[in-house]
């Protein structure tokens, strides 16, 4: 049957896939929009499960701070062409708004939430057979505490949220979700360090030692001093505040506010 063009525009609008893609859809369905909409969900099973293997290292990041709650999630993709095409934004911010609206708590429960008759999980699929590359969800993270912030670099490939134990200036809170983000630290303080994280800075430094031919007797203070520069320049509140290096972020934050501290961090990059 014929299919019109004013036809491919608004199965193309209902769907946001390519225009070949739905006039194909529509020859299949003759001219049925429900089946043609199927037949578009089902080729992005199709792709995703040819593209399981590929890498989707690029993408875009995105963050949103509502009350005392941030959420932030990346919605991923294989190449740079499709993470800045405006429609692929749009479905990440689409994404973070099911999450927000919902208060959802992780990434399972985010996959599972349904909004328009769609799972999340649907959502990612389809946009794979929009784009015909591998699209998922690498990451999802929500806090909640008195006061928090959110940092998405310009490039929007790695963000962080951070929560603080009461209101802080928003300078201070930009600044720290800034310094997080450029750093990457580990934990937020030595406390909450992985203990695993710890042992193996632990080990490190002692087989450092050793090979640098320290005596057996002394191995575990040089451990030890070793693992107190890995705190240092791996955890947020004792890092270097890049503003001005001879303070620690825990100090900056103090001399805004000396009751005020980070409570909770979550930080994403698609560049790790």
């Amino acid at each position: 049957m014929e299919i019109k063009a004013a036809d491919v525009m608004k199965l193309r609008k209902m769907t946001g896939a390519g225009m070949m893609d739905c006039k194909k859809a529509l020859q299949e369905a003759e001219g049925d929009y429900e089946r043609a909409q199927e037949i578009i969900r089902e080729k992005g099973k199709l792709i995703a499960n040819k593209r399981a293997d590929r890498t989707a290292s690029e993408g875009v990041v995105v963050a949103e701070v509502k009350g005392g709650k941030a959420y932030m999630v990346c919605l991923a993709c294989e190449t740079d062409f499709v993470a800045k095409n405006a429609e692929f934004s749009a479905s990440a911010k689409r994404i973070l708004d099911i999450a927000v609206a919902n208060d959802v708590a992780d990434l399972a429960s985010l996959l599972a939430t349904v909004d328009g008759g769609q799972t999340v999980e649907a959502i990612v699929t389809e946009k794979s057979g929009q784009t015909g590359e591998k699209v998922e969800i690498p990451f999802y993270a929500r806090i909640e505490a008195p006061y928090c912030a959110q940092y998405v670099h310009i490039n929007n490939k790695v963000g962080t949220i951070v929560g603080f134990n009461k209101e802080v200036a928003a300078e201070v809170a930009h600044d720290v979700a800034m310094q997080a983000t450029a750093m990457a630290p580990v934990a937020i303080d030595k406390a909450d360090c992985p203990a695993e994280v710890v042992e193996k800075e632990r080990q490190i430094g002692r087989e450092q030692a050793r090979l640098e031919g320290k005596p057996e007797a002394m191995l575990d203070k040089i451990a030890e001093g070793k693992l107190n520069k890995f705190f240092k320049e791996s955890t947020l509140l004792n890092q270097e505040f890049v503003k001005n290096p001879k303070q620690t972020v825990a100090a900056y934050i103090k001399a805004a506010d000396a009751e005020a501290t980070v409570v909770a961090y979550k930080r994403f990059s698609l560049n790790d």
